[in-house]
């Protein structure tokens, strides 16, 4: 090849690198960069593990093992923790809308803070769950939990502005 065909290659790729940079800072930079991708930790064993201010959406982690995990401050809308076990759990202040925790066991779980906003909890149990200013609002709970959480239930969610006793429909 001659330095004039060398020289075109050159350009050309050069041309096309400098193309894909904008693409990719374009899609970065204006708000459409991909959403985090769903990570399956199902059946792991993951006691102590930090998962603090991170986006977990659609994550799966059925009946996983996170006793003295760190949830706080965590996107978990649409997660996934059927039948997980959660002791010494901190979800505080962390987003579990639409989360599924069926048959989960949050025992001595922080859920302070945190909005559990149309979560499905059925055969869930909260035992010695700390609970200020959570958000239960159209949790589906069985009778006798929802009853255990009103015993404790106070404070105002500061995200959604509503009231933990309120949330819970507590008398």
């Amino acid at each position: 090849m001659s330095k004039f065909s060398n020289r075109i290659w050159v350009n050309t790729l050069s041309l096309l690198l400098w193309v894909v940079i904008c693409i990719t800072a374009f899609v970065g930079f204006a708000g459409f960069a991909p959403e985090a991708l769903a990570i399956d930790y199902n059946k792991e064993t993951l006691i102590g593990s930090d998962f603090s201010g991170r986006d977990l959406t659609d994550s799966s982690f059925n009946q996983t093992n996170l006793r003295n995990s760190n949830f706080s401050h965590s996107n978990l809308r649409g997660v996934s923790l059927f039948s997980a076990k959660l002791e010494s759990v901190n979800f505080e202040a962390a987003d579990l809308t639409n989360a599924i925790l069926d048959s989960a066991l949050f025992t001595k779980t922080n859920l302070t803070n945190a909005v559990l906003e149309g979560a499905s909890a059925a055969n869930a149990r909260f035992d010695r769950a700390i609970i200020d200013g959570a958000d239960f609002t159209d949790v589906l709970l069985r009778k006798y939990e929802q009853e255990k959480l009103c015993k404790v239930a106070s404070g105002t969610n500061p995200t959604t502005g509503r009231n933990t006793r309120d949330s819970l429909y507590c008398p």
